[in-house]
Parts: structure tokens; sequence; C-alpha cells
């Protein structure tokens, strides 16, 4: 299959013109016109990946985040960036990477941890001015209330967050029902989902000052990054695996770790 159909095939549903202002989504390197015969899917595009694309014969890398944010002024080895630019175009491998284009699509990366959640009714938190169905988060509610602590419980068991990679501050209301969700970095939309009547909200990456002034407020979920968005390789595989072989990259790992002391 060529490149460009593949392309066109994640454009369907997560069009470039969905993405944030200050993204890079799209083909990030790779000739449009290249046979592609077998993709391997990952949420961040390192060193290692593009070492198992190598062993596994894949002509194509697709990454949620973009290997290339911001252009790069040369090419001299010493970065990781630079490694997997260079090791890429060496082996033939194409890079193409859904980043805000795929978390504004409405079953994209805030959807698809909905439902993983049980919630099938979501709609988008924060539509977009630029596309109708289109926006970043979703908000739905849950096929039966839980406890705040029941619903913690089950985020970390359909997420397998282990042992520090989740973190949450309760709200005032118990139990849970109405959910707010933001895949990836999300603390800034807290308010939104607040603003919507959500009992709780789940994203990552907050500090502390956001997580203290959600306390008594709004029952907040703060996970792993990558945890939060590692379902969007599913949603790749959904798409693509009718047309090129696809793998779920091995070595594809969040790259934080978490230190568990003794109790």
């Amino acid at each position: 299959m060529i490149l460009q159909d593949i392309i066109n095939i994640i454009e369907s549903v997560a069009p470039l013109s969905f993405q944030e202002d200050w993204d890079n989504s799209g083909l990030q390197v790779g000739n449009r016109n290249a046979e592609i015969k077998a993709a391997l899917l990952t949420v961040d595009v390192t060193e290692s990946v593009v070492s198992e694309a190598i062993s596994l014969g894949c002509d194509l890398i697709i990454s949620h985040h973009p290997l290339l944010f911001r252009g790069l002024k040369q090419l001299t080895s010493s970065t990781p960036q630079e490694r997997c630019v260079e090791k890429a175009i060496r082996h033939n491998i194409a890079i193409y990477s859904a980043h805000t284009s795929m978390d504004s699509y409405l079953h994209g990366v805030s959807g698809r941890m909905a439902e993983k959640l049980g919630i099938a009714d979501y709609r988008i938190l924060i539509p977009s001015a630029a596309a109708n169905e289109a926006g970043l988060g979703v908000i739905g509610t849950l096929p039966m209330a839980m406890s705040r602590e029941t619903f913690v419980e089950h985020v970390a068991k359909v997420f397998a967050c282990k042992d520090a990679a989740l973190r949450w501050v309760e709200g005032k209301n118990d139990p849970i029902h109405k959910v707010a969700i933001c895949g990836g970095a999300g603390a800034e939309f807290v308010e939104v989902a607040i603003t919507q009547g959500a009992d709780a909200y789940i994203s990552a990456d907050f500090k502390y000052h956001e997580l203290q002034s959600a306390y008594q407020r709004i029952t907040v979920v703060d996970m792993d990054h990558w945890v939060s968005e590692h379902f969007t390789r599913e949603i790749f595989d959904e798409l693509l695996s009718s047309y090129v072989k696809t793998y779920m990259a091995q070595t594809d790992k969040s790259p934080v770790r978490y230190f568990k002391g003794n109790d």
C-alpha cells in the first residue's frame, strides 16, 4: 500500500486541521509515494522503537507523539532525536504522527479512554471552533455510580497503573457518576469539567497547586502521561490492520519510573 493512502485513512478521522496551532502532527520522515507493507504502532518514537521497526521489517512507524516538534538545525548523531531520524532514513522507514489531531477526534484518545472505562454516551468536553464533532477531552456518565475509592480502583485496573503511576484528590461528590476525561496533559481543563458538572476528572501531568485547587471541588485522577495515551495504538491498529501488517511496539513504554519504598 502507498504511504499516502495510509495517511488518508488516518486523516479521514483525524485530519491535520484538528491539530492545535503549536503541534506538528503529520508526516515526519519519508516519501509519500513509498510502498508500505508493515507498520509499527507506538506512542513515542525512540531509538529502541526504531530498532524494533528495523528488526520486524517495518517500512513505517505510526506514533501519537511527534518525533519532530520543532525543526532540526543539524544531523550530527548528537541527540536521540537526530539518531532516530538518521536511522529511519538509512533503513527507508517513514514516520507519521497523529498527536492533537487524534486527541481532537471524538473517538480518539479521550474517547477510547472513556470506552475502556465503560462510558458509552460521551461527548466532546471542549469543542473545537474549527470543526464539528471535534475538540479536546470528553465527558459522559458511568453505567453505574461508584464510590470515589471504587472509581479510582477501577481506573487503576483498566489502565494497569502500577505503584505510584496514579494520584488522586477527593472532590465534593461521592459517589462518582459523571466523568470528564482528557488524555495527556489536560490539567488546564479542570475548571471546564467542574462547570459541566463532572464528579471526577481524569488527565495527566497535574502540578501540586492544581491538585490543591481541585480538592473538595472535583475528584481528580492524575495518571502517568504515557499510560493515559497508550490505547491510541489500538485506534491505529483498527484503522489500518485490514490494509497493512501492523505491530504494537513492545519497546514503547513510559520513560517515567516510580520508586516504591519499603512499607
